[in-house]
């Protein structure tokens, strides 16, 4: 006959490894609101290029700028909480993205613009390890699921960000910008609902840890550290191709097929919205079949189509756009959960040096290829960037973990 204490204490346990959809569903609606926001940067480029007369290489450092605050600080974030959790420093991140969007409204300087995303970039380097952590607390154990919804949000707000900035900012001009505080806000009240769980159900990602421990000892510290290496060359090859199509896509299909600003901003949301899906792919097949399959796939599948994009009509741009955004962006939760079983017990570092690696390459593409582009074409920028998926060849020497049988295995002991 059971005791009250052991029934609580079984109830507790399922409770724990039942996945969190409510909690999971509130960090990746915050996620979009967060990214819609920040998908305002690269959206008003063409409208600040010619207010303040800016060259393609000035364009990039504003990237480089964001990119570089939002990156650098990620996994030193990420491993002060995972020995010092901090519940609502996701809330106090927002508040930082909020005050960054009020200066860009009124920014009346290239230096001032810097400071702006500056802001907002470190907005994002507080938010995404600590929102990754939360996601995986909620997985249950279906990480790859969980990390998938969790991205999926992010990436519906980049594609809703140029959308937004198409309908509202082109027209009425760069002070509109403040409007989009109220997404902001409303971020911040979800992040302190979320933040309250949080504090609750710390334990939950403390028994995680140790459940997955088992899998740190299947390979040695040199392989371990050598599979990080490849998968960060790999996120070098994914951000560096998506830093080409989220700055300078509108510029390539202006600059090549004479279209408007709110034209060209149109065909950014469809090739983000084509992100946005393909995001939710990666995690489920990643548990289904393994991370490994999925990351090869992603990154080198999307190569021939890379390839033929700057050889093609409007129409064909636009599709190949779809398939490429949709392919490539399958990688990243795969490469997330990955590395995060590689190195159990350290999800908010690992985390956190991921997205902060992604930002980074991101940002330091941008500046790259725009002095690419002032140096020789945004054409000719579009036909050694095609070349970069090639890279993900050496996915192959990554050991093969994840899918369902490891996790299965990892949750009966």
């Amino acid at each position: 006959m059971s005791t009250p204490g052991y029934q609580k204490q079984l109830i507790a346990t399922k409770l724990a490894e039942a996945t969190v959809f409510p909690i999971l569903l509130s960090i990746s609606f915050s996620h979009l609101l967060n990214d819609s926001i920040q998908s305002l940067i690269p959206s008003i480029y063409p409208i600040v290029k010619n207010s303040f007369h800016l060259s393609f290489a000035q364009v990039g450092l504003i990237t480089f700028t964001f990119q570089l605050t939002a990156s650098l600080l990620q996994p030193f974030v990420g491993y002060y909480t995972d020995k010092n959790p901090q519940p609502f420093s996701l809330a106090i991140g927002m508040s930082f993205t909020l005050a960054g969007l009020i200066f860009l409204s009124f920014a009346n300087s290239f230096e001032a613009i810097l400071i702006s995303v500056g802001l907002i970039g470190i907005g994002s380097s507080i938010f995404h390890p600590e929102a990754s952590k939360v996601a995986y607390m909620a997985s249950g154990g279906k990480r790859g699921l969980a990390q998938s919804i969790f991205q999926v949000g992010g990436n519906a707000g980049s594609a809703f960000g140029p959308l937004l900035a198409a309908i509202v900012i082109v027209p009425y001009g760069r002070t509109h910008i403040l409007y989009f505080g109220v997404l902001a806000m409303i971020a911040i009240v979800v992040l302190v609902t979320i933040g309250k769980w949080y504090k609750n159900n710390i334990h939950l990602i403390k028994r995680k840890h140790s459940k997955t421990s088992e899998n740190v000892h299947l390979f040695s510290k040199k392989k371990i550290t050598l599979s990080v290496i490849i998968l960060l060359l790999l996120i070098f090859s994914k951000y560096f191709y998506l830093a080409s199509m989220s700055s300078y896509y509108t510029f390539y299909l202006i600059n090549k097929f004479g279209l408007s600003v709110q034209n060209s901003q149109i065909h950014l949301f469809i090739f983000l919205a084509a992100v946005a899906a393909g995001t939710f792919i990666g995690g489920p097949l990643g548990d289904r079949f393994g991370r490994k399959y999925v990351i090869w796939f992603s990154i080198l599948g999307v190569a021939p189509f890379t390839l033929l994009l700057p050889h093609v009509n409007l129409f064909w741009t636009t599709i190949l756009s779809v398939f490429i955004g949709f392919i490539l962006s399958s990688a990243f939760s795969a490469i997330l959960v990955y590395a995060q079983e590689l190195m159990p017990g350290k999800v908010g570092m690992v985390s956190g040096l991921f997205f902060g690696f992604a930002f980074g390459m991101g940002g330091i593409g941008s500046a790259v290829l725009g002095v690419l582009a002032d140096h020789t074409s945004i054409f000719f920028v579009y036909k050694v960037c095609a070349f970069l998926p090639l890279i993900g060849l050496i996915t192959g020497f990554l050991p093969n973990i994840g899918g369902r049988k490891i996790i299965q295995k990892s949750f009966s002991s």
